[in-house]
């Protein structure tokens, strides 16, 4: 399988920011070419890159007041090693956080879902919230966690995913957050969806079900978007002014009948 990825960023600092861009496709075992251009003020700078967990890359830059300009391109062929799955991530992924409180949701959950075990649960889980939650853009802001998106029945791709990752937690189903590239995501953008625990393997849910899950690229994972985000900004103030994102793969689209499967 060979996939085209691309990320555009375009930022607007006025006062002097850590910026920390988390874009580029995580480590795995496929084949991969690719750039990673920043610029300031039209000038090219040089970004700090750090290897974080299951393969997510960030990189950091100190900016001044200025334009920032991200131009990110890559080229995958082949499929990643499925991940592993360690006695620490049993643990990490089965506690509430910042926008899967699970904790919050423990009763309700148990109510809808308490008698499922195994993949049944992580289907009736992802079949639940694709029906009753409504994809509208813009519907959510990004302080909104997973009891926000069941009380309002609305969101996007985090909010689908918090609470798929929420709903399982609740249910001691390990889950967690994975940000990825998405051929064939209509409206395209960076996507999230929900990697859990089953039987030794980490088992991929899409609730929104926007994209084939088998042409997914990993970017990064963790515990909810907090972990996972393409952008984030500290100590300074800087301001998104554009966002473009591609996702392409050769040949037709699969179809995905949404049966368990494992994200390569």
């Amino acid at each position: 399988m060979r996939r085209t990825v691309s990320a555009r960023l375009s930022l607007d600092v006025a006062a002097d920011a850590d910026l920390l861009f988390c874009v580029a496709v995580a480590t795995g075992s496929y084949d991969v070419d690719e750039q990673f251009v920043l610029t300031q003020d039209g000038r090219p700078v040089t970004a700090e890159p750090a290897l974080m967990r299951h393969g997510a890359r960030v990189h950091r830059y100190r900016a001044p007041a200025g334009r920032v300009d991200l131009r990110y391109d890559a080229t995958i062929s082949g499929r990643a090693t499925p991940r592993s799955v360690s006695p620490a991530d049993l643990v990490e992924y089965l506690r509430p956080s910042r926008y899967a409180e699970s904790d919050k949701l423990l009763a309700f959950a148990t109510d809808l879902f308490g008698g499922l075990k195994g993949a049944d649960c992580l289907q009736a889980v992802e079949a639940w919230v694709h029906s009753r939650i409504a994809y509208v853009s813009g519907s959510s802001d990004h302080t909104d966690g997973a009891v926000d998106t069941l009380l309002t029945r609305c969101g996007v791709c985090r909010d689908y995913a918090h609470l798929v990752v929420g709903l399982l937690r609740a249910l001691a189903v390990p889950a967690r957050l994975v940000a990825c590239y998405a051929p064939g995501l209509s409206p395209m953008d960076f996507h999230a969806l929900v990697e859990a625990h089953v039987d030794g393997q980490w088992l991929v849910l899409d609730a929104t079900r926007l994209a084939p899950r088998s042409t997914m690229l990993r970017i990064a994972t963790g515990r909810d978007a907090a972990d996972t985000a393409f952008l984030s900004s500290y100590g300074g103030s800087a301001t998104l002014v554009d966002l473009e994102v591609t996702a392409t793969s050769d040949g037709d689209l699969p179809r995905d009948d949404g049966s368990p499967m494992v994200l390569g």
